[in-house]
């Protein structure tokens, strides 16, 4: 990789960390803040998770924008958009003024996602793709990891606006990184296939919806244990530290993604699917029998393994299998998977919460796990691509 290369893929990496720490040190805070506000349960619900809806919803048409419009101005933008969005939390006298901040947040979060992903792969040749997108995917697990601890930690010692304020300092280190970008990314024509669909406006990429479906199961049971995990142990009566669970899940994912970086562009996905599927199988046990420290730390570790591994493996496989010019529809092809997955997983583990005994909280979602295989093995001609 060229000098100026380098250069502008080490500024992309870092703003890759400060767009998810900025909505992620607001997450584990906006639902008590509508609730202070005095909003209902309901609202207090809507606040929390609207964020992820709006992405959702916005990403099929954001991932066709980032083929066709100029990266930096977009990820630019998102950023500008994320920043306002955490200002008007800091200035919000009402509910519904923080679900609205909300929403623009889910806007500008997406762009940024989808945006500074696909830049970043633009910058590598094919056979670096899975170990420079595993640079990009540590970098975005330090910023889910730090993001949420300094707003827990901002609001427990300075109150909640202060926390928000800090969180749009950091989104505003988006937007100072992404200018300094020498490549501007302007969006280059590609003579697409006539099967390929050009002329029409798709809203996901084909090749890439049985990888989205695979990251959905992984991250179904990722998302119930962060949204649970500290009310079960509190209704069981556990005595495990579970505000070490994440800290250690991302530290794992860190050591990971460095030891790995090598051979992620030289072992097939089947072979990390694998290895990932039975450690998140694995993760789910140590849950359901997780009494103290020790099986606590073996969860983070296997899920580290299984969701943490997938995230990476995943999204370097919808690169590689994007037709020419669609890499960012692939990306929000790939991202529907997570969004889907991030929505879906605290409403089952809700469901399971009130409807179930609690010790099939964790077995329950051990059907992800057929579930996924099943999904790689229907999709094994979309996979065959990659040879």
């Amino acid at each position: 990789m060229r000098g100026d290369r380098r250069r502008d893929f080490r500024l992309i990496l870092a703003a890759s960390l400060f767009y998810l720490a900025g909505p992620m040190a607001l997450a584990p805070l906006v639902a008590g803040f509508a609730g202070e506000l005095g909003g209902s349960e309901v609202l207090m619900g809507v606040a929390g998770g609207v964020m992820n809806g709006v992405s959702l919803l916005s990403r099929p048409f954001v991932g066709n924008l980032a083929d066709r419009v100029d990266k930096r101005r977009l990820t630019v933008w998102g950023g500008l958009v994320m920043t306002a969005a955490a200002l008007a939390c800091v200035a919000a006298r009402a509910p519904w003024m923080v679900v609205a901040a909300r929403v623009a947040h889910g806007l500008g979060y997406a762009c940024c996602s989808v945006c500074l992903s696909t830049w970043l792969a633009d910058l590598l040749p094919r056979n670096r793709t899975a170990s420079g997108m595993g640079l990009y995917g540590m970098m975005t697990a330090l910023g889910m990891a730090v993001g949420p601890a300094i707003g827990v930690y901002c609001y427990q010692w300075f109150g909640y606006r202060v926390a928000f304020a800090v969180g749009a300092a950091l989104t505003a280190a988006v937007v100072f990184l992404a200018a300094r970008v020498r490549n501007a990314d302007a969006p280059r024509v590609f003579r697409v296939a006539p099967e390929a669909g050009a002329g029409c406006l798709r809203l996901v990429e084909g090749r890439v919806v049985p990888v989205a479906l695979i990251m959905m199961l992984f991250t179904l049971p990722f998302t119930a244990t962060q949204a649970f995990l500290v009310t079960l142990t509190e209704l069981e009566g556990l005595a495990a530290p579970v505000g070490l669970f994440f800290p250690i899940y991302a530290g794992v994912v860190l050591v990971l993604r460095l030891a790995l970086r090598r051979i992620l562009d030289r072992v097939p996905f089947g072979c990390f699917l694998a290895v990932s599927a039975v450690c998140a199988a694995c993760g789910l046990l140590s849950l359901a029998a997780m009494r103290g420290f020790w099986l606590m730390t073996a969860a983070a570790v296997f899920m580290a393994g299984g969701y943490g591994m997938m995230c990476t493996v995943c999204q370097s496989t919808a690169i590689l299998l994007a037709r020419p010019g669609g890499r960012g529809l692939a990306n929000g092809t790939y991202y529907v998977g997570i969004d889907l997955g991030m929505a879906l997983g605290p409403l089952a583990g809700g469901f399971l919460l009130g409807h179930a005994p609690l010790g099939w909280f964790f077995p329950a979602f051990l059907l992800t796990v057929p579930a996924l295989l099943a999904v790689y093995a229907l999709g094994r001609g979309v996979f065959a691509r990659l040879r």
